[in-house]
């Protein structure tokens, strides 16, 4: 693959605009190598890896193929664009999203190209916390009975408490977790407007994903 991005162009743009600058700019570009570079190099070689290996075992489960790949407009522009994102970030699940995302595309799937677009772009805008959000919502239930708590016993309540009984260090943030819930809302990916809206306390725990939001939550999911 062609290890050549649009980071590689700005690096060497932004190299040849700091070297113009007089006196400080060889100063700035010599610190621009050191500190950028070296990470950024590291990070996008980890990501290739990453990706190469699970495409060669799945070809060698006659999953995919990688001459048909090369071929395959959706999973070039797909595996340029999730690359370009992986780069900029160090979090991890939102590197564990993008690899999935790309294997799903590879896999043939995911849905629509512009959807794909789309759900990559919003990886990319988003924090870990509102891809843990999201999935929280879209089953609470099962949420809590697989990471072995225990789910708040309300008879009235809203969300905004059981998302914190099943996040504590949200505590205290609620203008960060307004913001988020804002967010997604505006993405269309969930369909509730108040987090602190009284409802019965097994309404608390209903799903409230849209049929988008699950087909992201599937499109950033390892199946």
């Amino acid at each position: 693959m062609n290890k050549t991005t649009k980071e590689d162009i700005l690096y060497s743009t932004i190299k040849v605009g700091l070297g113009s600058i007089p006196i400080l700019g060889s100063a700035a570009t010599e610190l621009f190598g050191l500190v950028v570079t070296p990470p950024l190099d590291k990070r996008r070689q980890k990501w290739m890896n990453e990706v190469a290996e699970k495409l060669k075992l799945l070809e060698g489960n006659n999953q995919v193929d990688f001459k048909n790949l090369s071929q395959n407009e959706q999973f070039v522009d797909a595996i340029i664009q999730a690359t370009s994102i992986a780069i900029k970030t160090s979090e991890h699940e939102k590197i564990i999203a993008l690899k999935n995302a790309v294997i799903n595309v590879a896999l043939n799937e995911t849905l629509e190209k512009t959807k794909s677009q789309i759900f990559l772009n919003l990886i990319d805008s988003f924090t870990v916390w509102h891809i843990t959000i999201l999935t929280f919502f879209d089953n609470p239930k099962a949420w809590f009975k697989k990471n072995e708590k225990t789910p708040p016993n309300l008879v009235m309540g809203n969300i905004s408490s059981v998302l914190k009984s099943a996040f504590p260090s949200l505590t205290g943030q609620d203008e960060l977790v307004d913001l988020i819930w804002n967010d997604l809302l505006n993405a269309g990916l969930h369909y509730t407007n108040g987090l602190k809206t009284m409802m019965s306390g097994d309404a608390t725990l209903d799903n409230r994903t849209t049929e988008l939001g699950k087909e992201f939550i599937q499109f950033i999911s390892e199946h």
